[in-house]
């Protein structure tokens, strides 16, 4: 029996650590947060014989312990995982230790943005197709509750985020997909560069049997190329050797120096520039598991988005409101701002990371009719597009939907992206669309 810690008591923590039971371990769930917040969980967990420790992660639980799990959400300077480090423990992430149990085929995506709507769309495109595939990693199930309960056949589709990847040795996608990478997660990472390698260890132990799939016109992206084993394909607005691409407004793929045609960019279900590069990398990966164009395109053009992405919530006299609250940088919300040709009502603020919003100056200036602000970063929009763009703040998300009704005319959009992450005002970006969607709803 091996004494396992699992840090972090949220989906992907629990989840390990009800695994790591199972595999008749004797297991530690520690927790940061106070006990009140998880009274229910730890008296299911206390029944299967987990033990449960929280309000503090006490540097005594490394004492004879062979196995650290870490959740996304732990810090890497975070006190228990530097001593652990120090006293050579082994230290993992949930999607790494899940992966050892598992044999199912892996499409694995990461990237700064479009992570859930590709990981969705490609699950879509498999399950329509007629083969079976489930979302989970990021999104959706963590792949521990997979484990024993699905068909080895089943093509598992992970988002994987830079956390998850961090802490990864033996992890290894028969496809693997690098969407993008733009400045995020830095104070997690701590630099660009530690943020860029985190993102490639995706490809870490792929070799020439597996695929990697990279955006050719993301410019950080590109300049970082860091190595693989694997074969190369590219996703680009321009013709490359391998891959797919755009043509006159035609997506086609060259697969052994054969060129074919695959569907106008016009009848994707996604809209937006952002979205064309989701899709085209979405139809690349499952092309690995010989789709048929046929099956590709009926899949992508049936596809219509994730919650909490670019999510059209109703039309309020001839106003469309549409619920973006998983921008949680500035490159997200420019996909946003750029995805609509009616003039928008820009909601936005929340928690900063080093944002840079001249990045959105442009689409800004061409797009916008008003912004409307709200939460610890309102006052750095606001002086940086005051002068330019009507600016207005508001104390919160109510308010916000008011003043963007006063604002807004016929033919106008409301888009609630708010470029920033949530933490400052709510649990999350979940719950932030949530509110959003039902005070547009109670309209």
């Amino acid at each position: 029996m091996k004494k396992v810690l699992v840090i972090g008591a949220g989906k992907s923590g629990v989840a390990a650590a009800k695994l790591a039971r199972r595999l008749d371990n004797d297991v530690i769930l520690t927790e940061s947060k106070a006990a009140s917040q998880f009274e229910n969980l730890i008296s299911e967990l206390t029944a299967i014989g987990i033990d449960c420790q929280f309000g503090e992660n006490k540097l005594n639980l490394l004492e004879d312990s062979e196995l650290i799990i870490t959740s996304p959400g732990v810090p890497p300077d975070a006190e228990i995982l530097l001593s652990a480090s120090k006293q050579n423990i082994e230290i993992i992430s949930e999607l790494e230790y899940a992966s050892q149990f598992l044999q199912n085929p892996i499409i694995a995506i990461t990237g700064t943005n479009g992570k859930t709507t590709t990981t969705s769309l490609i699950e879509f495109i498999l399950n329509n197709s007629g083969k079976k595939a489930i979302a989970c990693g990021n999104i959706g199930l963590p792949m521990s509750e997979l484990v024993d309960n699905v068909e080895k056949s089943t093509i598992l589709v992970v988002e994987s985020s830079s956390y998850q990847l961090d802490r990864i040795k033996n992890f290894k996608p028969d496809v693997a997909l690098i969407l993008n990478i733009t400045p995020d997660h830095l104070k997690y990472h701590g630099t660009m560069e530690a943020y860029v390698e985190s993102k490639w260890k995706i490809t870490l132990n792929q070799n020439e049997n597996n695929l990697l799939i990279l955006n050719r016109d993301d410019e950080i992206l590109w300049k970082n190329i860091l190595g693989t084993n694997a074969k190369i394909a590219f996703v680009s607005m321009s013709s490359v050797d391998r891959g797919i691409y755009t043509r006159d407004g035609i997506i086609l793929i060259n697969a052994a120096d054969k060129e074919e045609v695959l569907m106008p960019v016009a009848d994707l279900g996604l809209p937006g520039i952002h979205n064309a590069y989701n899709s085209m990398a979405a139809a690349l990966a499952v092309r690995a598991f010989e789709l048929s164009n046929e099956d590709i395109r009926d899949g992508l053009s049936k596809f219509k988005g994730v919650e909490h992405r670019l999510e059209f919530v109703r039309s309020i006299n001839g106003i469309d409101f549409v619920n973006d609250s998983k921008a949680t940088n500035v490159n997200a919300t420019w996909y946003a701002l750029q995805a609509y040709k009616e003039p928008i009502i820009w909601i936005a603020g929340g928690r900063a990371d080093d944002n840079n919003y001249s990045v959105l100056d442009g689409v800004v200036e061409s797009n916008v009719k008003s912004i409307i602000l709200l939460g610890e970063e309102s006052d750095n929009i606001f002086n940086h597009f005051c002068t330019s763009k009507r600016c207005i703040k508001v104390k919160d998300l109510n308010e916000a939907v008011a003043v963007a009704m006063e604002e807004a005319g016929n033919g106008d959009k409301v888009v609630f992206t708010p470029s920033c992450k949530s933490f400052d005002m709510f649990m999350n970006f979940e719950h932030r669309g949530e509110v959003f969607k039902k005070i547009v709803s109670q309209i």
